[in-house]
């Protein structure tokens, strides 16, 4: 008999493997099921996003959401979908990247626990850090065979004559670790579902067997395929690296930009892996975007919501507004608006001249600025010539040869914008 949840994850895309009856288990009563999280950094970004939806549509369908923060698997590092080691991390840095996780975690499930299917959050160290080699090799470590760990993937494309590189026992181990979280969770939690990326699915479905051989339990497992990019470039990565949950990381503006820069092909699939909008409301999107492309609307729609998510409604206005300084229309006073951090993402790359605050006191004559100490126009002839032209703007208001840059002018207490005709940025920086 088909499950909700599962529905839901199917019709969406996120559905990649299903061990066999899980559906049936879920009809049968209000399961726990649960997603390890590596504590590699103390944000997660946007590659964990597809994890958390899959938490928050099982917390929706009435069952309880289990997030494990991986503190005592995060010092050695999955392999799965690894090419090579990753360095280890010491106690000190996990600690800061598990409250970090933590703390993001809480704005997406609800963990009240006065409700029924209320959230729980828990880290494998608790349970890992007391265990002796010795007990785990004879309690967990003879349950599992090394042919049945030799024969997963992960294991497999690290010892094959491909690689360079192999894999050390430290690694070779992960799956065994991973396999007994499960375990532990069902025996203390009546945890009996695991869920994660389709690269899991070795280490998932060891734990399973562990707690067949252990525990003569029956567990189950669901995957959802990795996401990737039409172009096939890796998804949630830019030329500036990763698209973190944390505002400090990357700023709502960023993360704003990132969704709303999706291609079309993209689009179509992230609305449904990124949104919890209906299906009717989709596809009805979808084909509004199919009549006039150029409009984009099934990228905005995705900026907006999802910006939302993560971040805050004030956020989203902020990002919006600062989107249509650089495409649309804008005046000072929107530009005057906007934070410091914000304002330096939105004209990123622009040339800057530092000048001195002091300089501002009666105000700077407008040919000083763009061709003074600037040098944002090569001569004072110049800069005369383009004001004359009426092509000159301090942040975003054109203005004359009379004019005088002052405190006045200041966004976030030190930027000046400079603008020559409709796209030549330049930024004073009153220090």
């Amino acid at each position: 008999m088909k499950n909700p949840f599962v529905e839901e994850l199917r019709w969406r895309g996120m559905l990649h493997d299903i061990m066999p009856e899980t559906e049936n288990h879920l009809n049968e009563k209000k399961a726990s099921g649960y997603i390890g999280f590596d504590p590699t950094a103390d944000s997660l970004h946007i590659g964990s996003l597809v994890q958390i939806m899959i938490l928050m549509h099982f917390q929706r369908a009435g069952h309880r959401p289990i997030a494990l923060v991986g503190g005592a698997t995060g010092m050695i590092g999955d392999p799965s979908g690894k090419s090579a080691e990753r360095n280890l991390l010491n106690e000190e840095t996990l600690d800061k990247n598990i409250n970090g996780i933590k703390n993001q975690l809480a704005r997406f499930l609800d963990f009240d626990a006065s409700n029924e299917n209320a959230a729980l959050l828990v880290n494998n160290l608790d349970w890992m850090k007391g265990y002796s080699l010795i007990d785990f090799s004879r309690d967990i470590g003879k349950h599992i065979t090394v042919n049945y760990m030799m024969s997963k993937d992960s294991v497999k494309k690290r010892l094959g004559s491909e690689s360079q590189v192999g894999m050390s026992f430290t690694e070779f181990t992960y799956q065994l670790l991973q396999g007994y979280d499960f375990l532990h969770l069902y025996k203390n939690l009546d945890c009996t579902l695991q869920m994660g990326g389709s690269d899991q699915w070795g280490n998932i479905t060891t734990g399973t067997e562990l707690v067949r051989r252990k525990a003569s339990g029956k567990a189950y497992a669901i995957t959802c395929p990795l996401i990737t990019k039409a172009d096939g470039t890796k998804f949630g990565k830019t030329e500036g690296g990763n698209i973190w949950l944390d505002k400090s990381r990357t700023s709502p503006y960023k993360f704003y930009q990132y969704w709303l820069n999706a291609s079309d092909e993209d689009a179509e699939r992230y609305i449904k892996i990124f949104t919890f909008l209906s299906e009717d409301e989709i596809n009805t999107l979808i084909e509004e975007h199919k009549q006039a492309p150029h409009l984009r609307v099934l990228q905005n729609r995705i900026a907006n919501e999802v910006t939302l998510l993560v971040h805050s409604q004030e956020d989203l206005d902020n990002a919006q507004k600062a989107s249509q300084i650089l495409f649309g229309k804008s005046t000072s006073e929107d530009l005057k608006s906007l934070d410091g951090a914000t304002f330096l993402d939105v004209f990123e790359g622009v040339p800057q001249a530092e000048l001195a605050k002091e300089s501002l006191g009666e105000g700077v004559d407008i040919i000083a600025a763009l061709a003074g100490d600037s040098q944002f126009l090569k001569s004072n002839g110049e800069a005369r010539r383009a004001l004359k032209e009426n092509s000159i703007s301090v942040n975003k208001a054109k203005v004359q040869e009379t004019y005088k840059v002052t405190n006045q002018d200041l966004i976030n207490d030190r930027y000046v914008l400079l603008q020559r005709g409709k796209k030549t940025y330049f930024i004073l920086n009153f220090i």
